[in-house]
């Protein structure tokens, strides 16, 4: 029953929110805060699937410079809970074809997101230049998933290179946002899901040597995030 109201109140939320931003985004299109806007929006919605959310930003992390932000990317419940660590100027890195997709896909695409073909590798390079001028033109962040696509429960995945090659031609550090463990611990059934916790690290300054160590540099970072997860895990209480 508890599943039924959930789901009740949540394509509620959907149709109301979908309006309401889509409205939003035809005001001020392409904004560099709409994705910033949108994000606070769904992250506020992890309250009703019984989840306490704690966010953590590393001091160090300024307001005014622009990042490449990495997380983690795990299931669909990310929407209700990393998307409330967004910062202000950020926008990311989707598909093209998300663009097509009615309501959420012209949303994605009106709030200034990047959207690249995935199919195509010479036009996904040059969508990381595009990023990389947007970072340095519009003083933007992009927010990028390096596994590719959702781990569901199988661990942190292998990084692809695409978001440090990003960071090296903008010449911006890299902020690692690390969430635990949440597969199969969240159920619409319950009351209480738990504790999620979402921590922003260090930014990592990428060494003048970076492009010729590209591959070296993503295997350090994936070891740093996946020990970093593995000590939220134990935080809230997920045992190996």
């Amino acid at each position: 029953m508890l599943a039924v109201i959930r789901l009740l109140i949540l394509a509620l939320f959907f149709v109301m929110s979908t309006i309401a931003m889509m409205l939003f985004c035809i005001i001020r299109p392409f904004h560099r805060n709409n994705v910033y806007h949108v994000a606070k929006l769904y992250g506020s919605m992890h309250k009703l699937f019984g989840v306490e959310l704690e966010v953590r930003k590393h001091p160090s992390i300024k307001s005014d410079e622009q990042y490449v932000y990495i997380a983690n990317h795990q299931n669909n419940y990310d929407l209700f809970t990393i998307s409330a660590a967004v910062q202000p100027r950020t926008v990311s890195i989707g598909k093209k074809s998300l663009k097509w997709v009615p309501f959420f896909g012209w949303i994605y695409w009106l709030s200034g997101n990047i959207l690249i073909d995935r199919n195509n590798r010479s036009r996904a390079a040059g969508t990381i230049s595009q990023a990389a001028n947007k970072i340095k033109d519009n003083k933007l962040s992009i927010w990028m998933f390096p596994e590719g696509t959702r781990s569901y429960g199988k661990g942190l995945l292998p990084f692809k290179t695409g978001a440090f090659h990003t960071a090296v031609q903008a010449d911006v550090a890299m902020v690692p946002v690390c969430m635990n463990s949440t597969c199969k611990r969240i159920s619409l059934n319950k009351w209480n899901n738990g504790k999620v916790i979402v921590e922003m690290l260090e930014p990592i300054k990428l060494p003048n040597n970076a492009k010729e160590n590209i591959r070296e540099i993503t295997n350090q970072t994936h070891a740093l995030m996946h020990d970093k997860i593995k000590q939220l895990d134990a935080e809230v209480g997920i045992k190996e």
